[in-house]
């Protein structure tokens, strides 16, 4: 058992000694007080200096907010430990979070998820309903109520028996009470304004987040709702995600970068959580929008495209040492071509809603290229390709540029971050950006496979990334080009033949239309099939 030293022996203190008596955690307790001579007094607050080593944890027990609060700090400081002080009477959570010194009184009750800050006063019968997140060094009075999802301000004294209810003022844009209970379940410093939709994504419902009177709209928040069809597990995809922008943020800050704009900021809820569950079991997380940034729906010129290649190869290299066996798979075989093909295979044979008749070109385009699609699975079943920590959706428009410099900033869109092929990031950029055309346009006379573009990327993505890429990997790299633009294409042709259940879509044969791009596309590669591995062997 170890000693507890308490400073005060006002009223204040004599309640903290009785109660730390009561919980007979500490063999010996003792009391420093400037003008109290109890027999348990041992000295003046100033001499908890000199009594460290006999006294390894120290409470502050003072009235004042403020003093306390500055109290705590300094005993910490010192090197005490500063206890969390619970009367046996008190009801407290399993999953409650205290700060240091925190004291919560007799026949309290302190509810599910609630954060407590350092050196926080809970007062006799005082009740903290569930999600409340009490500020450091606040005072919450006798037989107070604190209703559910409040904030409490630091050292804010709730007076006796008054009740707080959690003010929430109207967020213009905001209809749906479940994404105003997103935008209050994260901890913003000041009231968001207005909300409203933000960015043309397929899966997840995306929301930017406006912050007082601003002349220009910069957003300062991305809100989204996760697709928990696409993403079964959330939380395992917020791990991924919150470790590898962690571990990019200190490499950042090693080199003296700009972490708040060369990764993504997540934030965690108000109770400590890196999601927040709505009414409805919907899950939603929110990041810092990077601001002074743009990016491209489409490459408009090679060093457009070069940029972005070496943005995706310095992200691949950046990750190298990350330990790839702690992610977490978000989507099941995402990326096995081979699987894709089976499941396109099931949907031909239900054709459940008569769509076949509809796309007979292209569904015997992918039925001729069965074998194709085990090409890259094969090597990596056989040990001649490694997995890496690989970002699996590398479309040019998943990349931040600065608006100032015109160089790639950030990588965005994390949701697929998980174990992978190399291949399969370098090919999903060639499918993406090395196209004259949006991946919907429904004019295929415009649609072509940019070889000069091609070209660019290459180069840049081995610059970046070469002394990392086995020789195995660079000979493969127009295979990992090709498969990704014919597996993106079988998914879309999947999807149609399912009925458009994965992919959002704005008209009936939207996911036809982007499938026939990418039948164009690899019908285009097979043509330069040659001039693509010399350019790879060129460059590598």
């Amino acid at each position: 058992m170890s000693n507890l030293l308490i400073l005060g022996a006002g009223g204040f203190g004599r309640t903290i000694r009785e109660m730390a008596l009561q919980m007979g955690k500490w063999e010996n307790i003792g009391c420093l007080d400037d003008s109290s001579r109890a027999d348990y007094v041992l000295g003046k607050c100033d001499d908890y200096t000199e009594m460290l080593a006999q006294y390894g944890e120290a409470y502050p027990a003072f009235g004042d907010n403020g003093f306390r609060l500055e109290w705590v700090d300094r005993l910490l400081k010192a090197g005490y430990t500063v206890p969390v002080i619970i009367h046996p009477t008190a009801f407290v959570s399993p999953s409650v979070r205290f700060g240091a010194g925190v004291v919560v009184m007799p026949n309290a009750v302190i509810n599910t998820d609630t954060v407590i800050g350092r050196g926080v006063l809970v007062d006799c019968g005082a009740v903290v309903d569930h999600d409340n997140t009490i500020g450091e060094g606040a005072h919450v009075g006798l037989g107070s109520v604190i209703k559910a999802c409040c904030t409490v301000e630091p050292c804010r004294k709730i007076e006796a028996g008054s009740v707080v209810k959690n003010a929430r003022k109207k967020i213009d844009g905001v209809d749906d009470p479940n994404l105003e209970d997103a935008i209050y379940s994260f901890p913003f410093h000041e009231q968001c304004s207005y909300a409203k939709r933000f960015g043309s994504g397929h899966i997840n419902d995306t929301y930017a987040l406006y912050f007082g009177q601003q002349e220009e709209e910069v957003p300062k928040y991305i809100l989204q709702r996760i697709n928990t069809n696409v993403f079964k597990k959330p939380a395992e995809v917020m791990q991924n995600i919150f470790g590898v922008t962690a571990y990019l943020r200190r490499q950042t800050l090693a080199r003296d970068g700009d972490p708040d704009r060369e990764t993504l900021n997540y934030l965690k809820t108000k109770t400590g959580k890196e999601l927040f569950t709505d009414s409805d079991g919907q899950v939603w997380r929110c990041y810092r929008f990077v601001e002074d940034s743009f990016c491209y729906q489409q490459a408009e010129n090679a060093e457009q495209f070069y940029q972005s290649a070496l943005a995706f190869g310095e992200f691949l290299q950046k990750l190298g040492d990350y330990p790839a066996d702690t992610l977490f798979d978000t989507i099941e075989k995402f990326h096995d071509t081979r699987d894709r093909f089976k499941n396109f295979r099931i949907a031909l044979r239900r054709d459940i809603h008569g769509r076949s008749k509809y796309c007979q070109p292209e569904i015997a385009f992918m039925l001729k290229r069965e074998k194709d699609c085990a090409v890259l699975m094969d090597l990596l079943e056989a040990g001649q390709l490694p997995l890496r920590v690989t970002h699996n959706d590398t479309k040019l428009n998943n990349i931040l540029f600065d608006n100032k410099t015109g160089k790639a900033l950030c990588i965005i869109d994390l949701d697929t971050i998980m174990p992978g092929l190399a291949l399969n990031d370098f090919g999903d950029s060639i499918r993406f950006g090395a196209s004259t055309a949006a991946e919907d346009e429904p004019d295929i006379s415009k649609v072509h496979f940019d070889l000069s573009l091609y070209e660019a990327y290459t180069r840049g993505y081995l610059e970046a990334a070469g002394n990392v890429l086995t020789p195995m990997e660079k000979k493969y790299l127009p295979w990992g080009a090709k498969l990704m633009t014919l597996e993106c294409g079988m998914r879309f042709l999947t999807d149609y033949l399912s009925g458009d259940t994965y992919f959002k879509i704005s008209h009936p044969d939207h996911n036809l239309e982007r499938c026939r791009t990418h039948v164009q596309l690899v019908k285009e590669m097979e043509e330069h099939w040659d001039e693509m591995e010399e350019i790879v062997r060129r460059y590598s």
